[in-house]
């Protein structure tokens, strides 16, 4: 099947090669919103380049409720879902140099090969043979056992004794809150930035734009124990948008100026529009949010702004400088987890991540 031009993996397994079991369980999509945690064939090297990992940790992702709700159309049926997580190496294929069996790794959510002409440029995110495809064009994370890619590029060592919870985090969210967010969106000392959406990426987006030392880090959302904690993890201000009047509260904040940042983390078409209504001249809107649906461009009102909008996805060049500052403890991902399940009970973690407003969900760890 192709979708715009990518060639994109069906859900057939290969045949099981060698020992071991020839199942495992699984979160798999079953289309039309239906999961199930089920048996699943077992991965087994496709490529010299391979490294089978046995999943130790995982968690879920707001991509993974997108799509889970039909954003996604060229995910197919019995797809293994997730692309994040932390374990163990069970095996290698005879090309990978880097890593051995039984080492401890963190998965990236994006998979390099570190050649291609986009490798080159540092967009792993579009790697021609690879780019997100984790839990999207092959299977992913949410399982016992996971196959990776180009794993001497797609993988990251980690040291026996390292606390594995906060590096979960690292696979997806502190990098693209990083990249697409503070980096998109030019966050620099003195300026004032705006974060629509106070879920997990927002947060994180909220922890490393202070790195930049700001002057305002407006955190906005609809719930308010989300913005109690944008609080707690260093938001100068919160606007609850309940009311509808979010853009008024901003631009009282501002003077009627509006922020020099606008990061939008949720998706939706009235948070982008927001975003363009409280861009200040010469602003950023950095998009973050996976949308399913079509936006308005108001560029009756924009065309003279002086204002730039970027798209990105997230290309995890920024992961070693993140692992480093999270091993330092300058910042502490691990705020951001809210609940543990273990794999098994992988449904009810759906279900409790699904309705945060209801659950107090931020991120939740799955334990194999």
């Amino acid at each position: 099947m192709k979708t715009n031009g990518t060639t994109l993996q069906t859900a057939v397994f290969p045949p099981e090669a060698g020992g071991g079991a020839a199942t495992m369980k699984a979160l798999v999509y079953l289309g039309d919103g239906k999961k199930a945690f089920q048996n699943a064939p077992r991965p087994v090297i496709a490529a010299p380049t391979d490294a089978i990992v046995k999943i130790v940790k995982t968690t879920i992702c707001g991509t993974d409720l997108h799509i889970l709700k039909g954003d996604m159309p060229a995910v197919v049926a019995g797809r293994i879902l997730g692309h994040e997580g932390v374990g163990v190496i069970d095996e290698v294929g005879a090309a990978v140099s880097t890593f051995k069996r039984g080492d401890r790794v963190l998965i990236s959510c994006v998979t390099a090969c570190g050649t291609c002409a986009y490798c080159r440029k540092l967009m792993y995110s579009h790697c021609t043979t690879g780019g997100w495809i984790l839990g999207y064009q092959i299977d992913g994370t949410q399982a016992e056992y996971v196959r990776i890619p180009h794993a001497d590029m797609s993988l990251y060592a980690i040291a026996d004794g390292e606390d594995e919870e906060p590096l979960v985090l690292c696979s997806d969210i502190l990098p693209t809150a990083f990249e697409c967010g503070v980096l998109n969106g030019a966050v620099a000392p003195g300026n004032t930035v705006a974060i629509i959406g106070a879920g997990p990426i927002g947060l994180a987006a909220l922890l490393t734009a202070q790195f930049y030392s700001p002057a305002e880090i407006i955190m906005v959302d609809l719930d308010q124990k989300r913005l109690d904690e944008a609080k707690r993890l260093g938001a100068t201000r919160v606007v609850n948008s309940t009311d509808g009047k979010a853009l008024d509260a901003i631009m009282k904040i501002t003077d009627n100026v509006g922020v020099d940042t606008a990061i939008e983390a949720v998706g939706i078409p009235a948070t982008f529009e927001l975003c363009e209504q409280i861009v200040a001249p010469g602003g950023r809107i950095a998009n973050i949010g996976v949308h399913g649906k079509p936006v308005s461009l108001h560029l009756e009102t924009l065309w003279d702004r002086n204002i730039a909008i970027t798209t990105r996805l997230v290309d995890t060049v920024s992961m070693p400088m993140l692992l480093r500052t999270v091993r330092s403890g300058k910042i502490d991902p691990k705020k951001l987890i809210s609940h543990h399940f273990k794999l098994g009970a992988v449904i009810e973690a759906y279900d409790t991540f699904a309705n945060a407003a209801k659950t107090g969900a931020l991120k939740v760890i799955l334990e194999a």
